[in-house]
C-alpha cells in the first residue's frame, strides 16, 4: 500500500525539481515507483496536480494550492517523526510503571532516584495498587506482577523469586504454641491475605504444586500485606505471605517464621510485564534493564 506522506514528499520534490525522475533520485526511488505515488495521490485527492508532458512538468491550480499546503505540513511531519524515532534511541518522556503497593513502596520507589540520575530526561509515573491493571487499556508502559502469569498476550521478564512464609509474633507463638504440621493451622487465628491464590482468606495451600490445602479462619482479612504485618506484629494471629513482605519484620524480631511438615507453595515469581512491542521505546528498555540488574544476583529480602 502506498502511503500518503511519501506521496506528498514525491509531489513536493517533483514540483520543485520540475521532474518526476529528479524527485525519484532524491528519494532513492525508481521513476516508476515515484510515478505510482503521484498517481495514487491524485486519485486520492480526485484532482490533477500536474500538467505532464514529455519535456515539462507544470502545476495545475489545485497543484499550486496543494504545494503550499505540503510546504507547511511536511517539515512539521518530519519533525514529529524525528522526535518519535529519537525516543527509540534515547530514553526520554514519561514512563508509567505500575506495581503492587507493598512491593512498590518497599523495593521500587527507593530505586527511582538512581534511575532518574542515569536517565534525566525520563519522568517516572509510579502507580501503586494491589489490583491487576490492564496495560493496554490503562496506558501503563510496565507493570510488576507477583505470582503465576496468565495473560499470554504480554511479554515478561522475571525479576526475582520470593518464597511464601508462615509466621507470627513471638508473643502469639508463646501463647498459642507453634504448629508443626500444615493441618495444625486450622486451630489458629489465620489472618487472611486477599492478594494471592496461595493464601486465600478461607484456605491456605502447601506443597510445591499446591497439592495440600487447609481450611483456615481468622479475625482479620485485608488486601494489603503491610496492614496484616502490623496486626500480626501486635500478636493478633498467623500470617502466610510472600517473603518480600515479611522479611523486615522477621529480621527485626517482630515476627518469627515456623517450618511445617510440608513446603510452602510456589508463589510463581515476581515479573516485569509489558506490551509485545517488537521495538519498545528506549525509556522502557532502560527501565527493564535497570530493574533486572537491581534485583540480581539476589533480591534485597533474600
Amino acid at each position: 500500500m502506498l502511503d500518503r506522506v511519501t506521496g506528498m514528499h514525491v509531489f513536493s520534490r517533483a514540483a520543485n525539481a520540475g521532474s518526476i525522475s529528479a524527485a525519484a533520485r532524491q528519494m532513492d526511488l525508481s521513476p516508476g515507483m515515484a510515478a505510482k505515488h503521484l498517481d495514487a495521490l491524485e486519485a486520492r485527492l480526485g484532482v490533477r496536480l500536474f500538467h505532464r508532458s514529455t519535456r515539462k512538468l507544470t502545476l495545475t491550480e489545485a497543484g499550486q494550492q496543494y504545494l503550499e499546503l505540503c510546504t507547511r505540513l511536511l517539515p512539521e511531519l518530519d519533525e514529529v517523526e524525528a522526535l518519535i524515532a529519537s525516543q527509540r534511541v534515547e530514553a526520554t518522556g514519561i514512563l508509567r510503571l505500575n506495581s503492587p503497593l507493598s512491593f512498590g513502596a518497599r523495593y521500587v520507589a527507593p530505586l527511582i532516584p538512581a534511575f532518574t540520575e542515569s536517565h534525566p530526561k525520563v519522568i517516572v509515573d509510579l502507580g501503586l495498587n494491589d489490583r491487576v491493571v490492564d496495560l493496554m487499556d490503562e496506558g501503563w508502559d510496565l507493570t510488576i506482577r507477583v505470582g503465576r502469569l496468565k495473560d499470554s498476550r504480554l511479554i515478561s521478564r522475571k525479576l526475582a523469586e520470593s518464597e511464601m512464609i508462615v509466621c507470627a509474633a513471638p508473643a502469639y507463638w508463646q501463647k498459642w504454641g507453634r504448629p508443626r504440621r500444615w493441618v495444625d493451622l486450622q486451630k489458629h487465628n489465620c489472618l487472611g491475605f486477599a492478594f494471592t491464590n496461595i493464601a486465600r482468606p478461607e484456605e491456605w495451600f502447601f506443597g510445591r504444586n499446591r497439592e495440600h490445602s487447609v481450611a483456615v479462619k481468622g479475625s482479620l482479612r485485608a488486601n494489603n500485606g503491610d496492614a496484616l504485618v502490623a496486626a500480626a506484629g501486635a500478636g493478633l494471629g498467623v500470617l502466610y505471605e510472600p517473603q518480600f513482605i515479611v522479611a523486615d519484620a522477621i529480621r527485626e524480631g517482630r515476627l518469627e517464621q515456623v517450618t511445617l511438615d510440608q513446603p510452602t507453595a510456589d508463589l510463581g515469581g515476581i515479573h516485569l510485564v509489558y506490551s509485545p512491542d517488537r521495538h519498545p521505546p528506549a525509556k522502557v528498555r532502560a527501565m527493564i534493564d535497570f530493574l533486572v540488574a537491581s534485583f540480581s544476583p539476589q533480591p534485597p529480602w533474600a
